[in-house]
């Protein structure tokens, strides 16, 4: 039995498959004219208490935070409920955030025969709810090399 089920099919680890879209993400951005720092950290709290979050990309000029998700439908075509929770928690430190931010959610586009939908599109249907009206959700396609904004219940 694999010890590590979890583990992407063909990549060296998760880490490192997160890591190499963050660069993807940073240089989608640079070639926008947005240069962004790795492990941007913002002052973040629901009360006087702050404590620094890091999102995986951000600037202060222009003011901008990033999270970036690459992940994908399980093997068998299934929701990755857990990775919803993620996202979740991303839509949470999106809304703590300073108004001054553009907040944008840079996901990989995966499509699902099974669903005939992304990943991103289930997410916005099913937890359009949680999405601030601020934060744009941007899907990246690894093969086409194209990024496509995915509308949210805010936006339409």
């Amino acid at each position: 039995m694999d010890s590590n089920n979890f583990q992407r099919v063909g990549s060296t680890s998760n880490t490192h498959v997160g890591r190499n879209f963050e660069i993807t993400a940073k240089n989608y951005f640079q070639q926008h004219g947005i240069s962004l720092d790795r492990n941007y950290a913002v002052r973040l709290g629901v009360n006087i208490k702050k404590k620094n979050r890091q999102f995986d990309l951000g600037s202060d000029d222009p003011s901008i935070l990033v999270e970036c998700k690459s992940h994908r439908w399980t093997q068998g075509g299934n929701i990755p409920s857990a990775k919803m929770t993620v996202w979740n928690e991303a839509m949470y430190y999106f809304y703590l955030a300073p108004k001054r931010f553009r907040k944008v959610l840079f996901v990989l586009h995966d499509f699902s025969e099974k669903r005939n939908e992304t990943l991103a599109a289930y997410y916005v249907r099913n937890y359009g709810h949680l999405i601030p009206i601020d934060v744009e959700i941007l899907e990246y396609n690894e093969i086409s090399r194209e990024v496509i904004s995915i509308p949210t219940l805010a936006s339409t």
